[in-house]
């Protein structure tokens, strides 16, 4: 039977995605679960799988189309079988609506390039890379100023603007007074804020976490795992979550037409820092997964979001959120919800500082953590309850493993 592919709706607030890439050709065999294109959305870059096994009859967007969310952008269907005369409307329709624009002219080509970087790999972000190759320009002809000299968003120059010589001083900065345009993911992120903090009333619960034997924990773990396998204070922070959500399971709810959308699997959401602004894609099924599958986890979805191989439903399947500032030497903040999860556990950085106890003076190592959460799904008893569920879990590691 034939099956119309269409554009998913990874995100909150998606409207429409585009076709960056084909990974199969039209008459190729197609495996259900298989990755047969990538669609980039305002924020990032995700792996499109198909839903289907059988042959790739058409490809209806063609690559650096635009479709709606909702769109045909492909068809599958069995060996030998034929389109179906409703869906070839169809598909005609989006490719006369879908098509992408012409392309500019292109840029003036480079006086000279330099050598490519080692193993002839440039080191770029997601978006660096599709703006290049937008602009018409040659990425191994840019000097990145991002980590490690990774070429970044601000790196690309404008079309038809020249490309700095490789290596050259750049000109110091200078304050102008000017209207700059929002990229696509800050567009988004300014969207989702707006729309989280109107529509969702907001209240926060702190609590300080004495890190002390947690830490000393992770350092004896740590001892006996690979370097791919260690667990990270997040990681710690993600499992005692998800501990805690399976005890009160309304802060893995969403609120939704007057009533609460309770959900099975517990999906953590970790916010992610990329050169162009943020997302929080997630780690699925936390409630079964253990410390170091969650450490194994988490260190895959920092390297996939950073490299725009992120999939679908760790884009868009996430069903509770923490974001960690820890890294930053922030002592602690407030985070707003991330649409349409009821809470997110904001995370600042263990510090030694002077604690009492047994009425003497001594040294702990204390985290500050403050959650945030929809008062629409939950009441601030409960949210502290569920705060200091966490707390406790930190402060007793071995339950983590138990």
């Amino acid at each position: 039977m034939a099956t119309s592919m269409v554009m998913p709706q990874m995100g909150y607030d998606m409207k429409e995605g585009k076709v960056v890439r084909w990974l199969k050709k039209e008459g190729e065999d197609v495996i259900r679960g298989e990755v047969i294109a990538e669609i980039e959305t305002d924020k990032a870059t995700v792996d499109y799988e198909a839903y289907t096994g059988g042959v790739m009859a058409k490809i209806v967007a063609q690559e650096g189309a635009t479709i709606p969310v909702g769109g045909l952008i492909a068809v599958i269907t069995a060996p030998g079988e034929a389109i179906p005369e409703d869906i070839i409307t169809e598909a005609a329709l989006t490719e006369s609506a879908g098509s992408p624009a012409p392309a500019a002219t292109e840029a003036p080509a480079p006086a000279a390039a330099p050598a490519p970087a080692a193993g002839g790999e440039v080191r770029a972000s997601p978006i660096a890379r599709r703006l290049a190759r937008e602009r018409g320009i040659d990425l191994a002809t840019i000097t990145g100023t991002g980590p490690s000299g990774r070429i970044v968003e601000s790196d690309i120059p404008e079309q038809g603007a020249p490309v700095p010589a490789p290596g050259g001083t750049a000109a110091p900065a200078t304050m102008t007074s000017e209207n700059v345009e929002l990229s696509r993911m800050r567009q988004a992120i300014a969207r989702v804020t707006v729309d989280s903090k109107r529509e969702a009333p907001h209240f926060y619960v702190t609590v300080e976490v004495d890190m002390t034997k947690a830490m000393s924990f992770r350092r004896d773990i740590n001892d006996e795992l690979d370097a791919e396998q260690r667990v990270s204070v997040n990681d710690l922070i993600v499992k005692a979550s998800a501990i805690a959500i399976g005890r009160h399971p309304k802060f893995n709810s969403f609120f939704r037409d007057g009533h609460l959308q309770m959900n099975a699997s517990i999906n953590v959401g970790i916010a992610i820092a990329l050169d162009s602004g943020l997302i929080v894609p997630g780690i699925p099924a936390c409630e079964s997964k253990s410390l170091v599958e969650i450490a194994t986890s988490n260190r895959d979805l920092i390297f996939r979001a950073n490299s725009g191989t992120l999939r679908n439903e760790e884009y868009s399947g996430t069903t509770f959120s923490v974001s960690n500032l820890g890294a930053f030497d922030v002592d602690s903040f407030t985070a707003i919800i991330f649409p349409p999860h009821a809470a997110i556990l904001a995370v600042g950085t263990v510090k030694e500082q002077p604690v009492v106890r047994d009425g003497e003076l001594a040294v702990a190592q204390i985290m500050k953590t403050t959650l945030s959460t929809d008062h629409r799904v939950a009441d601030g008893a409960e949210a502290a309850q569920f705060l200091v569920d966490i707390k406790k879990l930190l402060e007793n590691p071995v339950s983590l493993v138990i």
